[in-house]
């Protein structure tokens, strides 16, 4: 072989080393953990949401695409499809599951028993049997509780506080979230039962049923509408609150998403900061904590907010009273 010759073969292996320098670097560096996010909605519906969750992770020092990767999956408000979702993801592999309901929560929870789980539940996790109690979860779920069940009552004594002559309220649900369908039904009767309102439970899972809901409360006319917490029926907010005024029916709400876009009064947790909870306890699920020793915490951020124009819109007028315990009133 001559010198030229040889030359040329030691720049050739020279550069298929220098190629493969890049491959052998990627390969040593660890993996970048992947989050999946179980929702039962379309991702449209919960952007001020996602910013929150994003935020949370970045406390803890997680940021999308940078150092961590998150894998969605949308159940576009077909609860039966959660099962599938989830076992999705946990083939996927991923490092930590974000389910954010109780549907959501328990269809990754018969999916593993391993992947660490965290929520973001209206309901009471204990009852639904997601943790064995809120101080010591056991297993591999905890998250973040927005305790809606315990404001129900509460939420009825604000409504009859503005109309104290309200006789029949119409009570409107979800009944494919069972879960919470079924603890807004047990805690809403005794709570208007001990405030003397009637109540009429109407059932609405899609588009065309809350259509049909409404047209049941223009024959009934009920003094006032109740509208359960559910992520389906807040993703439906601008339905909702567009039907509620073209009917002239007041309306409670669940949070303040509503009132924001002309709901007459919402009372609740504060979900964007629940989502940013949730969001820094899977940043500590990440770096090895065990869901079994992170207590569920419970929302402690809850707002009333009065949309004082809308209430001049139905002729009525907000007690003093109201408007001093008013987080907001909205203008």
């Amino acid at each position: 072989m001559t010198a030229k010759m040889k030359r040329r073969t030691f720049i050739t292996l020279l550069g298929g080393a220098a190629a493969a320098w890049p491959l052998a670097a990627r390969a040593q560096q660890p993996a970048m953990p992947v989050i999946g996010f179980l929702d039962t909605r379309s991702p449209d519906a919960v952007a001020d949401r996602l910013r929150a969750f994003r935020q949370g992770l970045k406390d803890t020092g997680y940021v999308e695409r940078e150092n961590v990767g998150i894998e969605y999956r949308w159940a576009e408000g077909q609860y039966d499809r959660l099962p599938v979702l989830a076992a999705e993801l946990v083939r996927r592999p991923v490092a930590v599951i974000v389910a954010t309901n109780a549907a959501s929560a328990l269809a990754a929870k018969a999916a593993t028993t391993t992947i660490p789980i965290a929520f973001v539940t209206g309901a009471d996790p204990v009852k639904d049997e997601l943790v064995a109690s809120l101080a010591r979860p056991g297993g591999n779920v905890t998250g973040i509780n927005l305790v809606s069940a315990e404001l129900t009552a509460k939420r009825l004594e604000l409504l009859r506080e503005l109309m104290p002559v309200a006789d029949r309220v119409a009570v409107l649900i979800n009944p494919a979230n069972v879960s919470t369908a079924e603890t807004t039904l047990r805690d809403v009767v005794p709570a208007a039962r001990a405030i003397g309102l009637q109540i009429q439970v109407l059932n609405a899972s899609t588009i065309r049923e809350i259509d049909a809901a409404f047209a049941s409360i223009v024959r009934a006319r009920p003094d006032a509408l109740f509208i359960a917490i559910d992520q389906f029926l807040i993703s439906r907010r601008a339905q909702l609150v567009n039907l509620v005024s073209r009917h002239t029916v007041p309306a409670t709400f669940p949070s303040r998403e509503f009132t924001e876009i002309g709901g007459l009064m919402s009372y609740g947790a504060n979900i964007p900061d629940a989502y940013q909870q949730v969001g820094v306890y899977v940043g500590r699920l990440l770096k090895g904590a065990k869901p079994a020793d992170l207590p569920v915490v419970q929302a402690t951020k809850f707002e009333l907010v009065i949309n004082a124009s809308t209430a001049r819109m139905l002729g009525l007028t907000v007690p003093d009273k109201l408007l001093a315990l008013a987080d907001e009133v909205i203008e």
